[in-house]
């Protein structure tokens, strides 16, 4: 289970990333992540990332080793990375600013009653897990994060609706913590779908980045699109 290399430069590197597959180490401390991937296949990246913040200059080694977002376990699709410090730094730039255009597939549960839609709900934590913050519209929400996502419906199904959604900020879960903010959680999701079963053969969460866009500088302009995996496209025939 290793990503896929879709494109690579001097400065970046496109992966495919799949399923069940974590981008970073959590507490647990895994063996197997993006990360461990990246340094043995491309050693030069060990060390990339936001040193500054902290005080520290750019080369120092940092947790990040040219991560500059991230996609959850179960999700699949494109991921960016920087090999370079500099690089790093333009591509935070242009992730910060909303330069950066992310699609993604992702098939909920219900039927919206209109095509399309934004939602614009800030987003906090609490005790491990995301809500908007109007579910907790009696306490305190001073470590909110504004949020805002894109979605429009592609084709409706008898339960199920599949999206293409696209979000213009880049918080933890954000998707999945939208999405079921207003009523059609994504289809397995099993912290924020806990109402709904799992149906049968679908073994993961259905949300798959497949569009990336990346306006590195005037001269270059990167786009890349994946196709949907095939667990996910055959569980779309079986239905």
């Amino acid at each position: 289970m290793e990503p896929k290399v879709i494109y690579e430069d001097k400065n970046l590197i496109v992966i495919n990333k799949p399923s069940g597959l974590l981008v970073h180490a959590t507490n647990k401390n895994e063996a197997d992540t993006v990360v461990d991937w990246v340094i043995k296949k491309y050693p030069e990246i060990k060390g990339v990332g936001d040193g500054g913040r902290d005080g520290r200059p750019l080369h120092e080694a940092t947790e990040r080793h040219g991560i500059v977002h991230r996609l959850d376990k179960e999700t699949s699709g494109l991921l960016v990375i920087a090999r370079n410090s500099l690089s790093y730094e333009r591509l935070k730039d242009l992730f910060r600013t909303r330069q950066i255009q992310k699609k993604y597939y992702a098939l909920v549960w219900g039927s919206p009653q209109q095509n399309r839609g934004v939602i614009k709900k800030d987003i906090k934590a609490y005790k491990g897990k995301r809500q908007t913050v109007e579910v907790y519209s009696q306490t305190k929400t001073s470590k909110a994060r504004a949020s805002e996502t894109h979605w429009q419906v592609i084709k409706q199904y008898k339960e199920y609706a599949l999206m293409d959604v696209q979000p213009l900020t880049g918080r933890t879960h954000q998707i999945r913590v939208h999405l079921d903010s207003i009523g059609h959680p994504v289809v397995c999701d099993k912290l924020y779908g806990k109402k709904k079963r799992c149906p049968s053969g679908l073994g993961r969460l259905f949300l798959h980045a497949y569009f990336l866009r990346i306006p590195f500088d005037k001269n270059t302009v990167l786009e890349f699109e994946e196709e949907m995996p095939k667990d996910l496209s055959n569980f779309l025939k079986s239905i």
